[in-house]
């Protein structure tokens, strides 16, 4: 891919001297098709398109902000060639943090290594994939000379960034947070971008949430009241809740199931930490395995500290106009009718859903992933915004399908205030008394506006976190 690029810019010995200016002012005449000593966005996009390289979406935007320190819109000469041999630089320490041994290469075994201290476990074989989108020669290994000729017009600078493409992030907001937490590195932690991490995706779910809401209440309405013989359709319900309590009442419920996302964050994150210590052998590498199992626990944790803030939102989204006044006036009315007890209700179902979600989510996920790297990274381990977007949805939505059984009982559990007496029951007794009436489907109630709300649910929280990320001067 790099061939045009090296009889540019390279010369035939591929030793680059990166000091020299000639080489630098050689590429920027060529980019600077206009003539007009600046290199501008679409110049070093339509350059780089047509010399073969293959970049990032936004790439071309980020090095010329990077670079551009008079903010005029463009790179003349100074600000380009510095731009260069600033990355440089970094691309060369990253270089030798992956060079485990010092011989001036990197081979499969040291990406397969770095990854699995990034808390990424891949096979040998993912390892050689990702080796050849930039092994140029055909050895196998990489040397510097390949390495800054793949990272070269490619914004990431550290394996961190390169790493990202394949980790599998927690932004990706479908209502449920019960999947296995995010990883951050040691830099991440000790320069503080993990909470910077935590509160842009924080505000993604938030939004997500927000613009998804009516989905998510008329899918528990459909949980507790539609049955066999008083079926309840998506319209139907829609005009029932409109025509009961208006337009905003699509949105009851809607305020807790916001609040609740900052303290299960930081609960599930700080907890993940601690389990991952506790499951793992003092300076060993945390296994797949055990991640599951720490994610799992964390998860648990996470949602046992904020549980009676999930039956609030069930009471409150099931409630009718002027029932409650409120989150805090809900809790007073359930505390004082029912005790602290009906706080946990469903909470049995809610603790078993975790597994089947997370392992089914993290497998499929592996799976995707694994698939992708095998047949099409044959150029370039980047699998672009699309594939990322596309295999965390189906293994999130996989996740879904597994546990959402647990998911309406639950439900029917924490809304049983609002149910006649003879619905009232315990988590076996509501399995065996849906599966009599009627049948396997109905552990399914709802699940079409839970399916509808994946997509919208997955686009909003992606953009509200990329822009938040931006805000916060996260680097992509």
């Amino acid at each position: 891919m790099y061939h045009v690029l090296k009889g540019l810019v390279l010369t035939k010995s591929r030793c680059w001297d990166p000091d020299s200016e000639r080489l630098y002012q050689d590429l920027f005449d060529k980019l600077d098709t206009n003539k007009d000593g600046k290199v501008d966005v679409s110049e070093l996009r339509a350059g780089l398109t047509a010399m073969g390289i293959s970049f990032r979406k936004g790439a071309a935007q980020k090095i010329v902000s990077s670079g551009d320190k008079n903010k005029d819109g463009g790179l003349d000469f100074n600000e380009f060639n510095k731009y260069l041999k600033e990355h440089e630089k970094k691309l060369r320490l990253t270089f030798k943090s992956l060079d485990k041994n010092n011989d001036g290469h990197i081979d499969a075994s040291e990406i397969k290594q770095s990854l699995e201290e990034l808390g990424m476990d891949i096979t040998k074989e993912e390892a050689q994939t990702i080796l050849q989108s930039m092994d140029i020669d055909g050895t196998m290994m990489v040397d510097w000379n390949e390495w800054r000729d793949h990272f070269l017009f490619n914004p990431a600078h550290n394996l961190n960034e390169i790493i990202r493409y394949w980790k599998h992030s927690s932004v990706l907001d479908i209502g449920e947070s019960i999947a296995i937490p995010d990883e951050f590195t040691e830099e991440e932690k000790t320069s503080g971008g993990w909470w910077k991490q935590l509160a842009a995706g924080a505000m993604a779910g938030a939004v997500s949430r927000t613009g998804t809401a009516p989905l998510d209440r008329v899918k528990v309405f459909m949980q507790v009241h539609s049955s066999k013989s008083d079926r309840i359709t998506l319209l139907g319900g829609f005009k029932q809740m409109i025509k009961e309590g208006g337009v905003a009442s699509l949105w009851r419920g809607n305020g807790v199931n916001v609040l609740k996302i900052a303290p299960e964050t930081a609960i599930k994150f700080m907890a993940y930490e601690q389990y991952k210590k506790l499951l793992t052998p003092e300076g060993g590498k945390v296994q797949t395995h055990q991640r599951f199992m720490a994610g799992s626990l964390a998860g648990a944790t996470a949602q046992s500290s904020i549980y009676p803030m999930e039956v609030m939102k069930t009471r409150l989204t099931l409630g009718k106009t002027g029932q409650y006044n409120g989150m805090f006036d809900c809790a007073k009315k359930i505390l004082r009718k029912e005790g602290i007890k009906a706080f946990y209700k469903g909470y049995t179902p809610n603790m078993i859903g975790i597994i089947p979600y997370a392992g089914i989510d993290l497998a499929v996920y592996e799976s995707l992933k694994n698939a992708w790297l095998s047949r099409y990274a044959k150029d370039t381990a980047n699998p672009g915004i699309l594939v990322l977007l596309g295999c965390g949805t189906i293994s999130s939505t996989c996740g879904q399908l597994a546990s959402y059984p647990l998911a309406l009982l639950r439900t029917r559990m924490q809304a049983q205030a609002t149910l006649e007496a003879s619905d009232k029951s315990t988590m076996t007794g509501l399995m065996k008394g849906i599966m009599a009436n009627e049948g396997f489907f109905g552990l399914y109630r709802g699940i079409l506006p839970n399916f509808m709300k994946v997509i919208p649910a997955v686009s909003i929280s992606y953009v509200v976190y990329e822009y938040m990320k931006t805000g916060l001067g996260i680097s992509k």
